[in-house]
């Protein structure tokens, strides 16, 4: 990850995570990431709709000039890129794996602006819609709306390590009171 926005935002996700492949979205406190919440988004899966946001972040709106909450975030891509940032949203939402893009937008001056989208997933819950959070950031400030995202590159991050405990401690963790180990006279 480049974006130091981003780097902080997957920080707090993989601290929140304790060492599973996602966290819970209730353990998500907003108030921790205050200073990023602008460039924050949330979708949900819906399988008619794709994947519509669910909130999205002030600074986020204001570059794309409108209110996305509803709006499908394939949508803001170009023609060329939907099928791929779709399929990448269903590996990050269905496998639990992190994606970091590169991304580029034409601005109304027909200028190009370069981007950083970290997506996160939650773990999923029974009765519960499935559901990633995810981070746009600006590689440079700019000053006018923005349409028709393009991908540029993308890659997704492994799986943390399983932490094994040794069987005994396993037996000790689950043992409670006193035991009796009986030995060899």
């Amino acid at each position: 990850m480049k974006h130091p926005s981003n780097r902080a935002f997957f920080a707090y996700w993989d601290e929140k995570r304790d060492g599973e492949r996602a966290p819970d979205r209730r353990v998500i406190e907003p108030n921790a990431v205050r200073q990023l919440l602008g460039d924050i988004f949330v979708l949900s899966y819906d399988p008619e709709r794709g994947y519509p946001f669910r909130v999205a972040g002030t600074r986020v709106c204001a570059l794309l000039d409108r209110d996305l909450k509803g709006d499908n975030f394939s949508a803001l891509f170009a023609a060329a890129s939907r099928d791929e940032i779709t399929d990448i949203l269903g590996i990050v939402s269905e496998e639990l794996l992190v994606s970091v893009a590169g991304l580029t937008a034409t601005e109304r001056n027909g200028s190009l602006a370069h981007f950083e989208l970290l997506l996160l997933p939650f773990n999923h819950r029974a009765h519960t819609p499935i559901s990633l959070t995810g981070l746009l950031a600006p590689m440079q400030h700019s000053r006018q709306p923005v349409a028709d995202f393009t991908l540029t590159s993308w890659r997704y991050l492994n799986h943390p390590p399983q932490r094994f405990v040794p069987r005994a401690l396993k037996k000790l963790a689950i043992a409670r009171g006193f035991m009796v180990y009986e030995g060899l006279r």
